[in-house]
């Protein structure tokens, strides 16, 4: 058995990060483990420093507010991330703009709550919402130097339907509970080549199994709609 080692690093309530404990943390996927060795929040007194206790663990609280630059901040948490010799960083909720040096250094993927590279940035939820977008989503990318700018590994699409924002919030963290730890076990723990396939990909497949080709040309036709909005 191989074991992964991942780091996870969270600035609140941690609903996402205990998605990742509860669904990936000492658990097996064919031959690899994968195991949360290092959490680290910014965030003294953070929801998810007890969410995280649940399961035994500890968090290592590294708060922006002690450094002068981001720089300095950024080092402190590379020097901890380093040390514990992990496979991947997750960052799970993690509210700081890290640095060029930081996303050169290590392998990390991040979380962001609409469908990228539309609406980047801290507000995408209400964004998303009050744009005239029919559908909303979730994205996990690549850390880059670029805010939510890196490579996207995987994204979900839901309808708008009749949600009030409360409920297109609701609809957006159900679906970061389950995006999330699955692109990491596909990550660490798929032999092949790792590709996450989006909704439409998999109606059109599937209409072309049945030979229902109208029902493919429709979702071909909805995917450029949704990539070129």
């Amino acid at each position: 058995m191989v074991v992964k080692n991942i780091a996870i690093l969270f600035s609140g309530n941690g609903s996402n990060l205990e998605a990742i404990l509860k669904k990936v943390h000492n658990r097996t996927f064919g031959d690899v483990k994968i195991v949360a060795k290092l959490l680290i929040c910014n965030v003294q007194g953070a929801g998810g420093i007890e969410r995280a206790r649940k399961y035994g663990l500890e968090t290592k609280v590294i708060s922006h507010k002690d450094f002068e630059s981001r720089e300095g901040f950024d080092e402190a948490l590379l020097a901890e991330i380093e040390a514990a010799n992990v496979d991947l960083v997750v960052l799970a909720g993690f509210m700081r703009v890290l640095s060029a040096k930081f996303c050169s250094k290590v392998r990390a993927i991040n979380l962001h709550p609409s469908l990228l590279p539309l609406f980047k940035g801290a507000h995408a939820i209400k964004e998303s919402f009050e744009s005239d977008m029919k559908v909303g989503g979730v994205s996990v990318h690549w850390v880059s130097a670029e805010l939510d700018g890196g490579k996207i590994i995987a994204q979900k699409t839901f309808e708008r339907k009749n949600r009030d924002l409360e409920n297109w919030e609701k609809k957006i963290h159900k679906i970061e509970h389950k995006l999330l730890p699955s692109v990491i076990v596909g990550l660490l723990a798929d032999k092949g080549e790792f590709k996450f396939e989006s909704d439409v990909e998999k109606l059109s497949k599937k209409a072309n199994k049945k030979g229902v080709k109208k029902a493919a040309k429709v979702a071909e036709k909805t995917a450029e709609k949704i990539l070129n909005a």
